[in-house]
């Protein structure tokens, strides 16, 4: 702003090759008053200046503002060219507005500048973010020479859509074409591998990637982690990670949270411990991972260490953090530290609430657990499926009828009569409770019933002597 006064000053400000900048630094720097006021003062009308603002409403996310900027330089009869239409391509992406997006592809064609390569690419990117895959694909089929770019953006676009078999074909005719992968190109393929569950391609994909020599991109490895990891190749994990020569905080977290997945909890806090060792900082996704591998192995003393020494860290805390103490404490039977760590919480969310009313009732204080759930209503916190089932969970231990038929009533004004977790727990509550009429009619109501609900009618006739009833379902 300094510099913007200094120019005023002298009589720069209206000088195109001064303010031109001034809009780009003002628009990269989210100071959107101000370049748009460069721009309507500007004496001639400037292809350059409109650009610079429509960029910089696209790169911070700013799709509607972007595209009426850009209908607006339509209207005052400037042309686009083909640094500003990938700018207004990305505005219709960020919005998913594909019916303006038909549109600029329509003055994309008039103008001429279809089979540029940037302006391809963004077209093919903004088709297939606004789901219309058929002509994404038809585009780039269309664009004359396709460089990584090309391929890594309909590659890309794939994978975020789920559609990971046909990213695979695609990157396996890259490779045919010709065209050598980058280390986005590997990134995705690993992510695509992932999602796929296919350790077997990507092994494959590990070994192709050592020889184009990617091994060392820090993204690339953190994918590879990230993919052994949730396929359940815990060994290849923890190699690849070991291979990793400064891990950052994303490379920890991912090594440990896959460890805490497949329940080698042991594993999980003894590269917690290394990762406190290197001087690399834990955030939210370490702690709730550690935690949970606490809980998974009930260690009581080294849950409270834990919890001390992250109060000593000062760790920024959130209700993430708070829901996985509740959590940890809870699956360690120490539903005092668990109350208070409930209660400590600045804002208590439906999932802090439901966490420590599981937490009650895992133990068997089940009194303790029906009695929350009121506070829960009062407070206006709402409830779900989760909620409504470990109610009627503890509400059977008791054969609380009264708790189960005010559930009940309830669960049908909420339009959760139907969920399957509700319908199986209302089934096991009404016959734990001898009410088989009304676990009957909670059974015969949905069109279609699951096995534990079939396993819970069966359960409750026989407990009753019905067995007959039991061998007719």
């Amino acid at each position: 702003m300094q510099i913007h006064a200094h120019l005023t000053k002298f009589g720069l400000s209206k000088d195109p090759r001064i303010t031109n900048p001034l809009i780009n630094l003002y628009a990269k720097c989210r100071f959107f008053g101000y370049a748009r006021k460069l721009v309507d003062r500007s004496p001639e009308l400037d292809l350059v200046s409109w650009s610079a603002l429509i960029s910089g409403y696209a790169k911070n996310g700013l799709g509607e503002e972007a595209i009426l900027a850009f209908q607006e330089m339509h209207l005052l009869g400037l042309k686009c060219n083909e640094f500003a239409f990938p700018s207004v391509l990305k505005a219709c992406t960020i919005k998913k507005d594909l019916k303006v997006g038909l549109q600029v592809h329509g003055v994309v064609v008039v103008t001429g500048f279809e089979f540029d390569e940037y302006v391809a690419n963004s077209l093919v990117v903004m088709y297939a973010k606004c789901g219309d895959f058929v002509d994404s694909r038809r585009l780039f089929d269309a664009i004359p020479e396709r460089s990584v770019v090309s391929w890594n953006g309909l590659f890309s676009c794939y994978v975020q859509s789920d559609f990971c078999k046909e990213a695979v074909d695609l990157f396996q005719e890259m490779v045919s074409s010709g065209i050598r992968p980058n280390e986005f190109s590997m990134s995705g393929m690993i992510n695509a591998c992932t999602s796929l569950g296919d350790g077997g391609k990507g092994r494959k994909i590990h070994g192709f990637l050592i020889k184009l020599g990617y091994d060392s991109d820090p993204f690339s490895a953190n994918a590879l982690v990230d993919m052994y990891a949730k396929i359940g190749i815990l060994e290849d994990a923890v190699a690849v990670f070991g291979e990793i020569a400064h891990p950052d905080i994303v490379s920890w977290n991912t090594v440990i949270a896959g460890c805490v997945l497949h329940e080698y909890h042991d594993w999980a806090l003894k590269l917690f411990q290394q990762m406190k060792n290197s001087g690399t900082y834990p955030n939210m996704f370490t702690l709730s991972s550690v935690f949970k591998a606490c809980a998974g192995m009930g260690l009581k003393e080294l849950s409270r260490q834990l919890h001390c020494s992250f109060i000593k860290m000062d760790v920024k805390s959130d209700s993430f953090v708070g829901v996985g103490l509740v959590d940890m404490y809870a699956k360690c039977n120490l539903m005092d530290d668990a109350r208070m760590a409930f209660n400590l919480m600045p804002e208590k969310d439906l999932i802090a609430w439901n966490a420590v009313l599981s937490g009650h009732s895992q133990i068997g204080e089940h009194i303790e657990a029906v009695s929350l759930f009121p506070l829960m209503y009062r407070e206006g916190v709402g409830f779900n499926e989760t909620t409504l089932s470990t109610v009627l969970k503890s509400a059977a231990s008791f054969q609380g009828i009264n708790v189960c038929s005010q559930v009940h009533a309830l669960s049908v004004k909420s339009g959760f009569e139907s969920d399957n977790y509700v319908v199986n727990s209302l089934i096991d509550t009404y016959g734990k409770c001898g009410q088989i009429q009304a676990a009957e009619k909670v059974f015969r109501e949905p069109l279609v019933v699951d096995l534990v609900a079939i396993t819970s009618m069966i359960s409750a006739y026989a407990q009753y002597g019905q067995g007959e009833e039991a061998l007719n379902i």
